[in-house]
């Protein structure tokens, strides 16, 4: 891949539920950015950040990333590997940016030239659910779809929903994703705990997001960019700094990506690995329920 990717293999190694870990999931529990708040407070600041920056998200997300994260949300999709017929849940992806390019991977392979009887069967069971808890984040996405023609079909289901307690059933889905979703979410280890309950055994999660770079050059230039740079850049297109100013200090306070892992591995997850992009600007980790 033209932006050089790092692979690191965690197997099925049993990570420690030490108390440092605790402290480290309350840590981000009570906080919001780099300010110290209680829960209530943090899920209701965070709602109030996604409803004032609906309408801009995927335009900020291409002036932030200079539009790379299109290809890391089709690294993620291939990943996935996604197939016909298939039960996905993408959480925290109210816009339709990963549930389309999904569906967009799974219409490639029925063209491929399978019969037409077995590509109907599979065409009416095809279930993509995608989940957030900001209504109004849905209804860009629901927007976004009727105009691109996404979901004709009855494949494409919107759901209103806290990542932290799902309403599916166990053993439901055949693949879970997010991508720039969990490090918003009050307690991680929730949300980890529920993609684990509603996939199929032998489903995948998979998630992409904004992460720790570790080279001392790049990451002092990466923090000037952060700080000075995308808080601007909010302010000029969104006229929202602060939910900008949230954006860079959410990422800071996110688990590493080594930590991360063996929170996904104590949540139940086999053969868990993680893969930096952009030298851990951003890491796609993944999990197997087995």
């Amino acid at each position: 891949m033209a932006l050089g990717t790092i692979t690191k293999r965690l197997g099925n190694k049993i990570f420690p539920t030490l108390s440092s870990t605790s402290r480290l999931l309350h840590s981000h529990a009570t906080s919001f950015g780099f300010k110290h708040v209680n829960e209530e407070e943090k899920a209701r600041m965070v709602g109030d950040v996604f409803t004032s920056v609906a309408a801009n998200y995927d335009t900020m997300n291409d002036l932030m990333s200079a539009g790379l994260h299109r290809l890391w949300k089709e690294r993620l999709v291939s990943m996935l590997n996604p197939f016909p017929g298939m039960k996905h849940l993408d959480v925290a992806g109210g816009t339709g940016d990963v549930a389309f390019r999904i569906l967009d991977n799974i219409n490639k392979v029925k063209q491929r030239g399978l019969p037409d009887a077995f590509k109907d069967s599979l065409e009416s069971e095809t279930q993509m659910y995608v989940c957030d808890i900001n209504p109004n984040m849905l209804n860009v996405g629901k927007q976004r779809a009727t105009e691109k023609g996404y979901g004709e079909d009855g494949s494409l289901v919107w759901v209103e929903g806290n990542a932290e307690s799902l309403s599916f059933q166990n053993d439901s889905m055949d693949g879970y994703t997010i991508a720039f979703g969990i490090r918003n979410v009050t307690h991680i280890e929730k949300v980890l705990s529920e993609a684990h309950r509603i996939l199929k055994p032998g489903g995948r999660f998979l998630c992409l997001e904004l992460s720790h770079v570790s080279l001392p050059i790049f990451k002092e230039l990466y923090d000037l960019y952060s700080f000075s740079v995308i808080p601007r850049i909010g302010e000029m297109v969104a006229g929202d700094r602060e939910s900008y100013q949230y954006l860079v200090e959410s990422i800071r306070r996110f688990p590493p990506q080594e930590k991360f892992a063996s929170m996904i591995a104590d949540a139940g997850f086999q053969k868990v690995e993680y893969e930096n992009l952009v030298g851990g600007v951003v890491a796609i980790h993944s999990g197997l329920k087995i």
